[in-house]
């Protein structure tokens, strides 16, 4: 199954003007958004959409306070959405829809959809360091940072459930649409990656009661760990809470720093996740605080030296 990773996730919401506000200052592109929702697009058209709670259309909630009601995933061409409307007919209703796209659900009971992907090819530089003796630098006089540089996310990177029973859940992704596990914590669940990507993940399971079954986080890519540390700030400078990092995951290498969201989950910011492909082994290890970070670094309001800095090493 040539499936490339996530194409937009879906939410129903009561408040859609506040939705959008934050949604904007997170940096993604608002894109035909009316006061009954729209798309909020990254730099290559991935994205999330909005609706309106009283919007008919949409699948229903997974329950649990959940809010988002669709993952859609984008695949390489046609032969793949027929691939996949005929495995999973096998056992479950799959419906196709006007845009061409199909819908069903996992074996957890999200709602899930499919199309021929639409994500737009990026040609833009990420974040380069200068690194004695490293044969690639940043060319001279390029400035490393730009304290008034537009950040808009690259890409939908991805999403996190909480399942009741992620064995099942695990085997669903693996068995019938061709995902692998790249990583595993044990006492939570395994980090998955569709066929058609090199990024570590772009599902995460974890075992939870079932009245906690829902969303985790969901996040997009960001050029560096700079834009996303400056994002980040921005962010918390505009009111928003942080709710983790930032910091370094250990399993995907990714920078994180993580938010409290109005969607009943949390939203992430992350950027320079692991490449892995058919020759990475994965690795399992117990699950712990860590085992999930390298390092977690704290938050604090900006700050310069002067005649009334403590000289004792004391900065709180």
């Amino acid at each position: 199954m040539n499936i490339v990773g996530l194409e937009t996730i879906v939410f129903a919401v009561e408040d859609i003007a506040s939705c959008t506000t934050f949604l904007t200052d997170y940096g993604l592109i608002p894109v035909d958004v009316t006061e009954v929702g729209g798309r909020f697009e990254a730099l290559d058209g991935t994205a999330v959409v909005l609706a309106h709670t009283s919007d008919t259309s949409l699948p229903a909630s997974i329950g649990n306070g959940c809010m988002m009601r669709k993952t859609v995933m984008g695949v390489a061409d046609q032969e793949t959405i027929e691939a996949i409307t005929a495995e999973l007919s096998k056992d479950r209703e799959v419906r196709k829809l006007a845009d061409g796209s199909i819908e069903s659900t996992d074996d957890s009971g999200f709602v899930i959809g499919f199309q021929i992907t639409t994500r737009k090819a990026l040609d833009l530089a990420g974040e380069i360091s200068n690194v004695p003796g490293s044969p690639l630098q940043r060319p001279v006089n390029h400035r490393a940072v730009d304290v008034n540089a537009e950040i808009r996310p690259r890409t939908l990177s991805h999403i996190v459930y909480f399942v009741p029973d992620p064995v099942k859940a695990e085997a669903f992704y693996v068995e019938r649409l061709g995902f692998r596990c790249t990583d595993r914590f044990e006492g939570a669940g395994p980090f998955l990656q569709p066929a058609g990507t090199l990024d570590h993940h772009t599902h995460f399971l974890i075992g939870a009661p079932p009245f906690m079954q829902g969303v985790e986080h969901f996040t997009f890519h960001f050029s560096g760990p700079t834009e996303m540390m400056q994002n980040g700030s921005r962010f918390i400078e505009k009111g928003y809470q942080a709710f983790w990092g930032p910091g370094r995951h250990i399993f995907g290498s990714n920078w994180f720093w993580y938010f409290n969201s109005p969607f009943a989950c949390h939203i992430e910011m992350d950027a320079d996740m692991d490449l892995h492909d058919d020759n990475w082994v994965p690795r399992v290890v117990p699950m712990s605080a860590d085992a999930s970070q390298a390092f977690l670094m704290r938050h604090r309001t900006k700050w310069s030296p002067g005649k009334d800095t403590p000289h004792n090493g004391d900065y709180d």
